[in-house]
């Protein structure tokens, strides 16, 4: 089976930094930064700016400042404050002491916005924000100019002053640039730079009702901490001019903006704005539901920070937009988790077989490998008794061709154990549903093989039926039915998978799981990796299926291929 080519692709950036270097354009300093806006969970496409920013300053001996975007008091809490800081540690990446705010440089943003208005390059405005829309014109016509765009210097420092002092009501008034409102760069149309809003800060609380705009801050925030290259989305591409702009008025130390493709992922929509529906509408369990593409949900779900950070170097950095699949992510996860997990073995859907030649009230431990990978992983002991369960789905009465399975006078491997050969089958009378087996084992064959040499075509998981511990089992598949939700016509909340969660209670575990902890991880023979949730008890365990075992990528890989080669 082919496997995914695990070289990082080439990364312009890192180019980029390289020539910096070498010219001496920064005096060979690197010095990124990760600016989050506090106003919800970090998601997979948070992943790929975190680890492209911590990464790559590591990887030149800089640093990277890990500072909040905290400009927009209405829609910030300190909830997701804290969920960033620890989905950035949980990521691996540390910060040190360079934690910031944006809110840190308030009176900062503010002294230089009044110098802007003293050398007449910003104004008050009493438009209303769709007043605004409207006189900024199209990509075809040129804007018009607000009646308040001349002001005397004067009265906008006066107006500017009992702006912050909190005179007027939320929206009425608005400071701007004065750059030109016929510019073929809609950003630099007299761009808002400070508005109105009499709501509580989570660090500042009532100390401030005019907050500056992400475009005014950005740059400005990013001179005083002598940031290098500021990595951007290619949303910000636009709005570079404007950057530049800001810090040139007011002759600033200049760093350099540098735009890259966000991540696009299939069957999943990484819009804060749909993931907060996803979530208010509970259409989901939360904002770390392990079926959203939030770091809290997958962790949640299972999957490593180590298999987050291969992938988002395997998905490389580049400026054209692109839909990665999902199955490329869930390859990095299956692949990481196959090195260290424990292996032990779970029956889902359980069918009793009793064993009708092993004594009664007998247990018989047997050794079980913890990881062949790892052969450091050392073994374990599994109790065997008379009766046993294995999957439903590893029995059919009347099987077809190349069903190697269980069948009526057919003999399995039973793993890590005996052969097993069943000879009857016993239904409900009422429904005709197969409710039982019984069959008989060969004790000569213990370990799974036969000394007379004999063969068996299929080998099944099992557990005890008297000793195997009851758990439920959450079964996670992809939130939405189409690769890309977002793009298909009409509410993209049409497309959520009404499959994507299914919960087995009681699924039956080795007993050797009773007491693990939330987060432990372990693949189920057969059947897929598993994480231990937060929901868990002593006495009953709750398991999320992290990944199947089923290697899409690298049949979506290998289908490629054929299509290329036809």
């Amino acid at each position: 089976m082919d496997k995914p080519d695990t070289t990082p692709p080439p990364n312009f950036i890192r180019y980029i930094v390289e020539e910096d270097n070498r010219t001496g354009k920064f005096g060979g300093r690197v010095i990124t930064r990760f600016p989050p806006e506090p106003n919800g969970y970090l998601h997979i496409g948070h992943a790929k700016s975190i680890c492209l920013n911590f990464g790559l300053a590591a990887d030149f001996g800089g640093h990277c400042n890990f500072r909040f975007d905290d400009t927009n008091p209405s829609k910030e809490e300190v909830e997701y404050v804290e969920s960033i800081q620890a989905d950035v540690r949980w990521l691996g990446f540390d910060w040190g002491e360079r934690l910031y705010y944006a809110s840190d440089y308030f009176e900062q943003l503010y002294g230089w916005a009044v110098q802007l208005i003293k050398d007449g390059k910003a104004f008050v405005c009493e438009l209303s924000p769709d007043e605004i829309r409207d006189y900024r014109g199209t990509l075809t016509e040129p804007g018009r100019e607000s009646p308040w765009r001349n002001r005397p210097v004067e009265e906008n420092l006066d107006l500017f002053e009992r702006m912050r002092a909190g005179e007027f009501p939320d929206g009425s008034l608005t400071l701007r640039a004065k750059i030109d409102m016929a510019a073929p760069n809609i950003n630099l149309r007299d761009p808002v730079m400070y508005r109105i809003k009499h709501d509580p800060h989570h660090r500042t609380g009532d100390a401030w009702c005019l907050y500056p705009m992400y475009d005014w801050a950005h740059g400005q925030c990013d001179s005083i901490e002598g940031i290098t290259h500021s990595l951007c989305t290619m949303e910000y591409e636009d709005h570079r001019a404007l950057y530049d702009w800001y810090l040139d008025q007011l002759g600033l130390y200049h760093p350099q903006q540098i735009e890259f493709a966000r991540l696009n992922l299939s069957h999943t929509v990484l819009s804060k704005r749909r993931l907060i529906q996803l979530v208010q509408e509970e259409r989901v369990n939360g904002w770390d539901d392990p079926r959203m593409p939030t770091l809290a949900g997958m962790r949640r779900r299972g999957y490593p920070p180590a298999a987050i950070r291969s992938f988002c170097d395997r998905i490389g950095v580049g400026k054209r937009e692109n839909l990665v699949d999902m199955a490329l992510l869930e390859y990095c996860v299956r692949e990481d988790l196959n090195r260290w997990a424990p292996r032990v073995m779970a029956v889902l859907r359980p069918l009793k077989v009793v064993i009708e030649n092993f004594p009664e009230g007998r247990v018989e431990y047997l050794e079980a490998v913890n990881n062949p990978e790892d052969p450091g992983a050392g073994t374990r002991p599994i109790p065997f008794t008379r009766e046993i369960y294995i999957e439903r789905e590893d029995f059919l009465e009347d099987p077809p061709k190349k069903f190697y399975r269980l069948a009526p006078g057919r003999e399995v491997r039973l793993r890590y154990a005996f052969f097993l050969k069943c000879h009857e089958v016993i239904k409900d009378p009422a429904t005709g549903e197969v409710v039982e087996l019984r069959g008989t084992y060969d004790p000569e064959t213990r370990g799974g093989s036969a000394p007379d040499g004999r063969q068996v075509k299929a080998t099944l998981h099992w557990v005890s039926a008297t000793l195997a511990l009851p758990a439920a089992v959450r079964l996670y598949d992809r939130l939405f039915t189409v690769p890309h939700p977002s793009s298909e016509a009409g509410d993209f909340k049409q497309y959520i998978n009404p499959h994507s969660l299914e919960v087995i209670d009681p699924a039956w575990v080795e007993p050797s799981l009773a007491g693990a902890a939330p987060g432990s991880h372990f693949q189920f023979e057969r059947l897929g990796y598993f994480c231990v949730d937060p929901d868990s008890t002593a006495d009953r365990p709750v398991f999320n299926r992290t990944v199947t075992l089923r290697d899409a990528w690298a049949k979506v890989q290998q289908s490629e291929k054929k299509g290329k080669g036809s």
